[in-house]
């Protein structure tokens, strides 16, 4: 059994295969020479590059020093909380001198009569918001 063999010409392409017509630049495309919107397009494409690199740039100097303020403001928060704590430390240890019998020393005298304020309703009642931001 002989096999067959078919001869694949060079000048008839097959169904397959595509082709790129460069004979005239008129009709068309031609690798060769510049399109005229190539250089806006490139200029376009450099400047939107160069934002994209500076946003960039700006997002990650921004949460950065946001991580530090955030440090800082801890560290401060600690100092100030034991300051706090000293200080009620301090006046527990002077209201245990206070009495009602060391009033007249310090110029307090004591109340005659008594008047409460009463209001019906809730016109003194505020509210509060509780996500401010």
């Amino acid at each position: 059994m002989r096999a067959h063999i078919h001869k694949i010409s060079k000048y008839a392409p097959s169904i397959f295969q595509g082709r790129f017509n460069f004979s005239s630049a008129g009709r068309g495309v031609s690798l060769s020479m510049e399109h005229p919107t190539e250089a806006i397009a490139l200029r376009v494409l450099s400047v939107a590059f160069i934002l994209v690199v500076c946003g960039y740039l700006y997002f990650v100097s921004a949460s950065i020093l946001n991580v530090i303020a955030r440090k800082e403001a801890l560290t401060r928060i600690s100092v100030i909380q034991g300051t706090i704590g000293g200080s009620e430390q301090r006046y527990f240890e002077l209201s245990k001198g206070i009495s009602p019998a060391s009033g007249p020393a310090l110029g307090l005298a004591p109340i005659g009569k008594q008047a409460y304020v009463y209001r019906p309703g809730n016109v003194g009642a505020a509210t509060i918001a509780r996500n401010e931001i």
